[in-house]
């Protein structure tokens, strides 16, 4: 599984609170973590100020306290837990995997626990209610798509479509089709 898993394991950048207009970027690789900050001031004292960087193995930064300070004041809390839970080499492997494979492997689960799972991260929120697994989903549980079904699903969308009644389908498919032969006319 650590074959997954690139050089780079985590990335992220913000800007310092208010009123500070210092920009901030994180990175942990898979032996260190890397802390790069731009001074950004109109103030003429800084305006010389070059870019810092600071390397710590991840020994060293689950002992800087101070780093994880900072960390938490320009990014979050969270990002300080998830980074501390990457130093002790507790990695996220299905944060790794690609989103293809991930959408074979949710179309298996049972529609309450595709609903749970998009509540668990905002990756799995994004691949739960996309229109990739959607269309799976429906195409999985219909014996036909018309191609009225999928011109309608650019419209709706394919989650819709699968949680709308059939009736209600079809009368939406009806007004689709009465409306582009008005078009024609």
């Amino acid at each position: 599984m650590a074959s997954l898993i690139g050089e780079t394991v985590l990335e992220s950048n913000g800007q310092a609170p208010a009123p500070s207009k210092d920009f901030y970027q994180l990175v942990v690789t898979k032996k260190e973590v890397i802390w790069r900050f731009w001074k950004i001031s109109l103030r003429s004292e800084f305006r010389t100020t070059n870019p810092g960087e600071l390397r710590e193995t991840h020994k060293e930064y689950l002992d800087d306290y101070s780093l994880q300070a900072q960390i938490a004041t320009v990014l979050c809390d969270s990002i300080v837990s998830y980074t501390l839970n990457l130093c002790r080499s507790n990695f996220d492997y299905l944060e790794h995997l690609p989103n293809a494979l991930l959408l074979y492997v949710i179309l298996y689960l049972d529609l309450e626990d595709v609903a749970q799972l998009s509540q668990t991260s905002r990756k799995f929120e994004k691949l739960c209610s996309s229109d990739a697994l959607w269309e799976r989903i429906v195409e999985n549980s219909c014996d036909t798509i018309t191609p009225e079904m999928r011109a309608l699903s650019k419209e709706v969308g394919w989650k819709q479509i699968f949680f709308t009644n059939k009736l209600h389908l079809q009368m939406q498919i009806r007004r689709r089709r009465q409306t582009s032969e008005n078009l024609i006319v």
